[in-house]
């Protein structure tokens, strides 16, 4: 009877001392808009999350990048995933930081021209036109106009430079309306594919970056180090099934394959100098918002 009360006791204890360790963190995701599609989309991520930690998560819409750095600087949000550019711009706006890195396969950006264009290197393309995507896009403009700096072409100055979706600079490659396009290259590859009245040699890439860094799940200034590095540490223990619930939904598979790994704040100086190459070298506000 003594026996069953002291091990009654220490289940008490262990019950009662989880519970005091149990935290809420509020989780931002800065490309989902809406509460409905952050349910359907990384509702199972948020699962497994709270399955993993033990804690709870309550999803927090955001509906642009700047609503993201403002929740973070409030103290309204405490997690938020998020890609590199972002990140930086986030990072000097709030000394938020890296938690957990999410490794995309193949996660680079490339330029692109017709094969018979006769241009081979990317110094041909100095007075041409270019054609990129989103602004502000890590993969789709900053990543190939460092490229394009990394081979001595001005970005700014150098080339005559135009943004649009991806599918439209496809299509303009292709009809010789632009001489070149810089492009995430896996997606690029992906519309490319999709052609079935094209030879594959039609177009090539005549520069890639190497991987880009991570995108990232950011904790903010405000959180405990230590109860963020708990929440690191539970989630790289339960790594597999957190990657599963990332990608249950298709509109995750660009993280198909993907790896979560411990980061630190350096490995995204290379987007720092994508910044400054693009002519925005104070880090501090987003590109096209």
């Amino acid at each position: 009877m003594k026996i069953n009360s002291v091990l009654l006791g220490l289940g008490l204890a262990t019950f009662t001392a989880f519970g005091a360790s149990a935290e809420t963190w509020k989780l931002a995701v800065t490309d989902v808009e809406g509460m409905e599609r952050l349910q359907t989309e990384w509702g199972p991520f948020k699962a497994a999350l709270e399955e993993a930690t033990g804690d709870t998560f309550d999803f927090f819409p955001v509906n642009s990048r700047t609503a993201a750095a403002e929740a973070l600087r409030g103290e309204t949000v405490d997690l938020v995933v998020s890609g590199p550019a972002e990140y930086v711009v986030i990072n000097t706006l709030t000394e938020a930081r890296p938690l957990i890195g999410l490794g995309r396969p193949d996660y680079h950006c490339a330029i692109i021209v017709r094969a018979d264009s006769g241009i081979n290197v990317p110094a041909d393309l100095k007075g041409k036109k270019v054609a990129f995507g989103d602004i502000g896009s890590t993969s789709n403009m900053l990543c190939p106009m460092q490229v394009l700096a990394d081979h001595g072409i001005d970005p700014v100055n150098d080339i005559e430079r135009t943004h649009t979706s991806r599918n439209i600079a496809h299509e303009a490659l292709k009809h010789g309306d632009v001489d070149a396009i810089g492009s995430n290259a896996g997606s690029w590859l992906n519309v490319r594919n999709a052609e079935e009245d094209l030879p594959y040699g039609f177009f090539k890439m005549i520069a890639r970056s190497g991987d880009l860094p991570n995108d990232m799940i950011m904790v903010g200034a405000h959180v405990d180090t230590a109860a963020a590095e708990g929440l690191r540490d539970a989630i790289l223990e339960h790594k597999v099934e957190i990657i599963a619930g990332i990608t249950a939904h298709e509109e995750n598979d660009k993280y198909v394959g993907m790896d979560l790994v411990a980061i630190e704040d350096d490995a995204y100086d290379y987007v720092r100098s994508m910044y400054a190459n693009a002519g925005y070298p104070q880090f501090d506000k987003f590109i096209g918002e």
